[in-house]
């Protein structure tokens, strides 16, 4: 390896502060922060939210100023192209949009709100290509098609005359990295951008953006909570906590010999896949500072709580001039399974795969064409609408995104207190018992009830979604993605809790997931999705320990460890192209037939494309 050390850094943070202005006086985002990126070289800064990594990164933008904050002292260095060293603190506006997108790209942690709705994503390719580069239209078109290949978004061109509202979570966030890289800039800043995404999609964008700093001597300043991403990304690690750096070294010497408290207590909340082999049931995590609990292992029962049977869901395609349905988008197909109560069951799979609309079809939030969905003895397909918001009593969801699903205008207590009110369930001082008692439970302080969203960082209010969930004494929770937004050490926090709430009410997860260290730490059964079929389904261990089917195999072969010596090559990635689950009207697919490889393992036979 270069030492990338000898060369001119590209990029230097000298003695940052950074400060907000706020109704109750300044709050400073970063205190006194400086580090350098060399060419050649990912630098990683790691933290929790709120410890001011995005703040540095929007600072070096100069975007910083757009979110009311101010850069009250320091230097940004940054060497350009032609012109030198110049210190982008002191930069007019017009000099900083000639640099911005152009010398400096930038990969948003958002893509929802990173893309413009109201343009094409063709159109939003195209637009900084032409801007900083010159290209005619149509030279502009066929390299961000090249783009999109390059970030394997299936059928490009027709993604191109898309709309960001039409494509997947992760399908969105391989758009928004393609902009970045657009103009191949000499430092590239990406703030979280594989936190939405699969295990398959993020080895590879991982992998593409490494090979593109090989190939290009581009600089990289990494913002993630993912400390299995730094393991194989990282040169440098910069550990940031409440606006400071607390540690700054290699990788190796952060991840085997880290000095600062924090940084231990970082590496301590990682949930590292391959823990739990030998082990038959769940576990909560052992985090530092609550040593002395006991580790009890969560066996459940063994009565079934929900039946699925042959669930399909099916969106329909319109097109023509009479709108006639055309073709179908199989979401789910044929999906079958079981959970025990008090036992949780896993779905996983990239996105797009059905695990969502599989959870939502359960609840009926989406109206499955077919199949059969026994919770406790009821027959949730064959409810009308009075009977089934009765059945939902039983069945709660929380969703990906809590700020989404949070109302922005209502206190958190009563948000909390809302299933109540609405089901009758409690009346009077009761309600206000039981939802203090839920927030004793998620440990939020009970000042927080008087809160809104807005005032809570993300961790919080997904906690706050659990508490809500847990309201009406459900017997089934269908998590959604319910961690994958937080925080290293929150996200173990809110495992577990979720795994003592499941051993002291006997609740029932559905959890869908595409952290597999996750899934391994809180699975009593696992099912591996794709293409909106189950392709292997059985006990946690057997599907982990002895993977059956090439899909799960090739997923677990993507899992990044949380060891920077045991890092992933490109060629140990070979990902086939996703097939369109788009199907036209006529087709009927074959049913789902399966082979037992072991007691409950079961592998798909039927040729799934993979």
């Amino acid at each position: 390896m270069l030492d990338q050390t000898a060369k001119a850094p590209i990029a230097q943070i000298q003695g940052l502060r950074v400060e907000f202005q706020t109704k109750d006086g300044p709050v400073v985002g970063v205190e006194d922060v400086s580090f350098d990126i060399h060419p050649g070289e990912t630098v990683c800064v790691v933290g929790e939210s709120g410890s001011g990594k995005s703040v540095s990164s929007l600072s070096l933008m100069r975007l910083v100023e757009y979110g009311g904050g101010e850069i009250a002292s320091g230097k940004l260095l940054f060497d350009r192209v032609q012109g030198g060293n110049v210190n982008l603190a002191e930069m007019e506006p017009g000099q900083m949009r000639d640099i911005r997108g152009n010398e400096i790209g930038m990969i948003f942690q958002e893509p929802m709100t990173a893309l413009n709705p109201v343009f094409t994503v063709g159109r939003q390719m195209t637009e900084g290509l032409r801007l900083h580069k010159g290209l005619s239209k149509s030279q502009a078109d066929e390299r961000a098609l090249a783009l999109l290949q390059q970030v394997r978004i299936p059928e490009p061109a027709r993604r191109m005359k898309q709309y960001p509202h039409e494509l997947s979570g992760g399908m969105r966030q391989r758009v928004v990295i393609a902009m970045a890289l657009a103009c191949e800039p000499r430092l590239l800043i990406a703030d979280e951008p594989t936190t939405a995404l699969d295990v398959t999609i993020q080895a590879e964008i991982l992998a593409l953006m490494d090979r593109l700093k090989r190939e290009t001597g581009t600089a990289v300043m990494f913002i993630t909570h993912d400390m299995a991403v730094v393991a194989q990304m990282a040169d440098r690690v910069v550990v940031m906590f409440r606006g400071n750096k607390v540690e700054e070294g290699p990788v190796e010497q952060i991840f085997e010999n880290p000095q600062h408290p924090y940084t231990k207590a970082l590496l301590a909340a990682v949930p590292k896949l391959g823990e739990m082999t030998g082990k038959a049931y769940p576990e909560p995590m052992k985090l530092l500072g609550s040593e002395d609990k006991d580790i009890v292992p969560i066996k459940g029962t063994d009565e079934t709580l929900l039946t699925v049977k042959n669930l399909t869901t099916r969106f329909p395609v319109t097109g023509g001039l009479m709108r006639r349905l055309v073709a179908n988008v199989h979401a789910v197909e044929d999906l079958s399974f079981e959970i025990n109560k008090g036992q949780t069951l896993s779905l996983v799979g990239e996105s797009g795969c059905g695990k969502s609309t599989a959870g939502r079809s359960i609840l009926r939030l989406v109206e499955p064409m077919s199949g059969e969905v026994n919770l406790a003895g009821t027959d949730i397909m064959a409810l009308n609408q009075k009977d089934l918001r009765t059945a939902r009593l039983d069945m709660q969801m929380i969703f990906q995104d809590p700020f989404a699903s949070l109302n922005p205008q209502m206190q958190l207590a009563d948000q909390v207190a809302e299933p109540i009110h609405n089901y009758a369930t409690l009346t009077g001082d009761a309600v206000q018992e039981r939802v203090e008692m839920l927030f004793d439970r998620v440990e939020l302080p009970r000042s927080f009830m008087r809160r809104f969203p807005h005032e809570l960082s993300g961790g919080q209010r997904q906690r706050v979604a659990i508490a809500r969930a847990l309201a009406l004494n459900p017997k089934l929770i269908i998590a959604d993605e319910a961690v994958s937004a937080l925080d290293v050490s929150v996200q173990a926090q809110v495992l577990n809790l979720m795994l003592e709430l499941q051993a002291e009410m006997e609740l029932s997860f559905l959890f869908i997931s595409h952290d597999m260290a996750v899934v391994e730490r809180v699975s009593h059964d696992v099912g591996v999705m794709y293409l909106g079929r189950i392709v292997e389904l059985g006990p946690r261990s057997a599907v982990f320990e002895n993977p059956q089917h090439p899909y799960t195999q090739a997923l677990m072969k993507a899992v990044p460890i949380a060891d920077p010596r045991k890092r992933k090559d490109e060629k140990d990635l070979n990902f086939k192209p996703i097939p369109s689950p788009i199907h036209p009207a006529s087709y009927q697919p074959e049913p789902s037939v399966y082979r037992e490889v072991g007691p409950g393992h079961k592998v798909l036979v039927t040729d799934s494309g993979y």
